[in-house]
């Protein structure tokens, strides 16, 4: 092939993956319900990631709530 043509594939190939790339972002999030017993420091890595937004770059909203711990009954 020459350099023109290769020119020409390269650039449809971009302009294919930045209209691919947009029309994900343009898709509604899927919301996620978590809900946690309690808060730790071993869930550290899951509180850095709903902060800084990554879920949201994988096209998920993460709803994060406290709820109370599970009461055993012994009779």
């Amino acid at each position: 092939m020459s350099r023109k043509a290769w020119a020409i594939v390269i650039l449809a190939v971009g302009l294919m993956a930045l209209l691919l790339g947009a029309n994900a972002n343009a898709e509604k999030l899927e919301t996620v319900r978590l809900s946690e017993v309690v808060r730790s420091v071993f869930y550290t890595p899951q509180y850095v990631a709903i902060a800084n937004g990554f879920f949201e770059e994988e096209g998920l909203k993460v709803d994060l709530s406290t709820a109370w711990g599970a009461v055993i009954c012994r009779d």
